[in-house]
């Protein structure tokens, strides 16, 4: 998981965030929403395969 932020960190700043630049916290702050939206999309598509288990099994709540 640390791998993955340190991803989406700017390139060559060190991990001290209070030393960056408002545009690359601006970049961080994007990279993030990015990637929040990217995994809200996954969580839907998995509640949709699983709510079609669920209604061809006979499963769910």
């Amino acid at each position: 998981m640390d791998d993955e932020l340190d991803r989406l960190k700017p390139a060559g700043l060190p991990a001290d965030k209070q030393r960056w630049n408002i545009e690359d916290l601006q970049a961080y702050v994007a990279a993030m929403r990015a990637e929040i939206t990217h995994v809200e999309l996954m969580i839907a598509e998995k509640n949709k395969v699983q709510s079609a288990a669920n209604a061809l099994f006979g499963g769910g709540d």
